[in-house]
């Protein structure tokens, strides 16, 4: 198996068999939905869907009327979560973005790549948006030394294809803030997001700060030696 197919699980040290299972909460029956009200993202407002087994990808498409921008994704994708931080592309209205990771060459444009630029191109992730509609079509890190480097985040509701990964859990929760979420009504949001299933956090999943961790010390050790 090639270093990129691998690094989805290698990188945070977990199997196929111990991934998002172990950092799940047990959703909460539909009898106790107390924040059913609170929206976060059309991906997870209604539910947490499933994966499909054996689903291999799909494209992406702007929302553009005419002139789409096509990003053609083959293969399934990880870690994907719904984020709060003030950098994702959100959907009109979504309190959250909803992120996922696939391998770098697994992603392709295949129409319109003329119509994209990079958003911040100081920013780490160098999201390429849509000039015509904003819309972030995938994020790509450039920088060799950063722990992700290899992986692109996208947004898989772009896809008119159903089975990808379904969200795992929350992102920078309390970055909401930043971007004028009432401080009052974070226990509410926390609350639906735990209703779901997911657990909240206010930085990346532990499996993902494990992996940044793990890089760090490994350049460290590199770095001496």
């Amino acid at each position: 198996m090639s270093y990129f197919s691998n690094l989805l699980s290698a990188l945070a040290g977990q199997t196929d068999s111990d991934a998002p299972e172990s950092v799940h909460v047990s959703p909460a029956s539909a009898s106790s939905t107390h924040y059913s009200k609170v929206k976060l993202h059309p991906a997870v407002d209604n539910g947490v869907g499933k994966a499909t087994p054996g689903f291999n990808g799909g494209t992406l498409k702007c929302l553009c009327a005419t002139d789409k921008v096509e990003v053609e994704v083959s293969a399934q994708t990880a870690h994907n979560h719904i984020c709060g931080c003030t950098q994702c592309w959100k959907p009109k209205g979504a309190l959250f973005s909803q992120v996922a990771v696939v391998s770098r060459d697994k992603v392709k444009v295949t129409a319109n790549e003329s119509k994209l630029s990079i958003v911040d191109p100081t920013q780490s992730i160098q999201r390429h948006a849509c000039k015509g509609c904003g819309t972030h079509m995938y994020g790509r890190i450039e920088d060799k030394t950063h722990p992700f480097y290899g992986l692109d985040f996208i947004h898989t509701e772009l896809s008119g294809q159903k089975g990808w990964d379904p969200v795992n859990f929350a992102a920078f929760v309390s970055s909401l803030i930043e971007s004028g979420t009432n401080p009052a009504d974070m226990a509410s949001i926390r609350g639906r997001i735990r209703e779901l299933g997911l657990e909240p956090y206010d930085c990346l999943s532990p499996p993902l700060m494990d992996a940044i961790a793990t890089h760090v010390a490994k350049s460290k050790k590199a770095n001496v030696n």
